[in-house]
């Protein structure tokens, strides 16, 4: 069976481990989550599982919304999300999915949104070099020659320009799990996941 949990980034700290060795991690709020639907192959091609995490108020969501959270025995909750498992035996509607799905040791995939840095240029972006930084020099941070000559006589596509930094959908892989706080349903990451604090996460189970 596939594992999948929503979570929400808490922020960064640090740990020790066994052998006093100082670990840079990561703290995710991870569920508790509901599923709020079941896919199967017969009806719907594939199986997968609909989680549901934070509360919102009623008021908040509109007619169908209400419709589909009450088929789901389910109370409104803010964000939905689909994990593809292998068994959708193991799943009932109304079930809660909570933190203890995953162990210590366990390799994770998370997917994030990142931080976003608005309009950068080539240099902030994409790490170029830049020009001299002499007075004199009129080439310190531009991008320099992007096109070809008479042939084909445009811009390649995919050339690395200015433009929207960042706020984009990352996924990091084989990423482990240092310790898992079941009670407050806390999972510490090793290491750094995209997104800045509070970001909305999707924390799968490594192939």
């Amino acid at each position: 069976m596939a594992k999948g949990i929503i979570g929400k980034k808490i922020g960064m700290t640090q740990v020790f481990v066994d052998n006093k060795k100082l670990l840079p991690v990561t703290v995710i709020e991870a569920g508790p989550c509901v599923v709020t639907q079941i896919k199967d192959d017969n009806r719907d091609g594939y199986s997968a599982v609909q989680l549901g995490f934070g509360d919102i108020k009623k008021k908040k969501v509109n007619k169908a919304a209400k419709g589909h959270f009450k088929s789901g025995k389910s109370d409104p909750k803010r964000y939905l999300a689909e994990f593809k498992v292998e068994n959708i035996a193991d799943y009932k509607l109304g079930q809660l999915v909570s933190a203890d799905l995953f162990a210590a040791g366990d390799k994770t995939d998370i997917t994030g949104t990142s931080k976003g840095k608005g309009f950068q240029g080539v240099v902030k972006r994409w790490g170029f070099a830049g020009g001299p930084g002499g007075h004199g020099s009129h080439f310190n941070r531009a991008p320099g020659s992007i096109g070809n000559c008479a042939s084909p006589g445009k811009v390649q596509k995919g050339k690395k320009m200015p433009g929207q930094c960042g706020d984009v959908r990352i996924t990091v892989k084989n990423l482990e799990i240092v310790k898992v706080d079941k009670e407050n349903n806390i999972i510490l990451i090793k290491g750094s996941v995209p997104g800045s604090r509070g970001g909305l996460l999707f924390i799968r189970e490594s192939r």
